[in-house]
């Protein structure tokens, strides 16, 4: 297993930073997430530029927490080793390699649910004669996800950076930065208690996209960090998390809900 820090002294004078980053990562940002997420909805419907500028915002505001969380990182004690930031130590075992061989099957699933327009939902012209008390039923699954999802060619474009982005900060903050942070704040506790924090964790961040949201990004977060944990690095990771979310860019726009004023 990683060699996670074994208390949470080894965090020196920034003791009390990582702890508040963590706590940040399970509270706040499931909070800042949906705030930020109805706001663009909001925006959606009368903004063509909505979803740039939501990327943009996006791009500032992981790179700049995943920032705040690599310089208390080297203001502590913890070697690079302990987060995750070295090369594969050891290759992952036949249980890891099953749960990423499952992850990719749902993958390339939904993927191809996407591509052929079935969570596309209604055509504009049904939602437009829906009245107002039915405008939420006529949206279709994972409404509040497919929403994100690039449209034109300049959004794909940001869409990648974005995409890239996620696979990076993402995996720093929740598994290499907030594992050292649990590990040192629960001594001796077992990877299958560090797989289900770290899958809680990252499920809550996805909390504007539902139940089912929360329950896909954990499931995700939880084969990420069990992916992590028996290789001691966050490359595998990395290199699965932005796969996973450029895939997306494969998704053709026709397929996407329309948008309806």
């Amino acid at each position: 297993m990683t060699d996670l820090p074994a208390a949470f002294a080894d965090f020196g004078p920034a003791r009390l930073s990582a702890a508040v980053i963590a706590a940040y990562l399970v509270v706040g940002e499931p909070f800042v997430g949906y705030v930020l997420h109805r706001r663009f909805e909001g925006r959606l419907r009368t903004d063509p530029a909505a979803r740039r500028s939501f990327y943009r915002r996006l791009l500032v505001l992981e790179w700049g927490l995943a920032l705040v969380g690599l310089v208390v990182w080297i203001a502590s004690d913890v070697g690079a080793a302990q987060v995750g930031l070295v090369l594969p130590q050891r290759w992952p075992g036949v249980l890891s390699w099953l749960a990423v061989a499952v992850l990719l099957l749902l993958v390339l699933a939904s993927t191809r649910a996407l591509r052929s327009g079935a969570l596309a939902g209604p055509p504009p012209e049904v939602l437009r004669r829906t009245r107002p008390g039915e405008a939420r039923h006529a949206e279709p699954p994972g409404h509040a996800a497919l929403a994100v999802l690039p449209r034109s060619r300049s959004e794909r474009h940001l869409f990648a950076l974005v995409g890239v982005t996620a696979g990076v900060c993402e995996e720093w903050l929740y598994r290499g930065f907030f594992l050292a942070v649990v590990a040192a704040l629960v001594p001796g506790l077992p990877t299958v208690g560090l797989v289900l924090v770290a899958g809680v964790g990252f499920g809550l961040a996805h909390a504007y996209q539902g139940l089912s949201g929360v329950l896909t990004t954990g499931v995700l977060g939880g084969v990420l960090a069990g992916l992590y944990l028996a290789t001691g690095s966050l490359l595998l990771p990395v290199l699965l998390h932005v796969a996973i979310d450029l895939r997306f860019l494969l998704v053709p726009s026709s397929a996407l809900p329309r948008v309806v004023g």
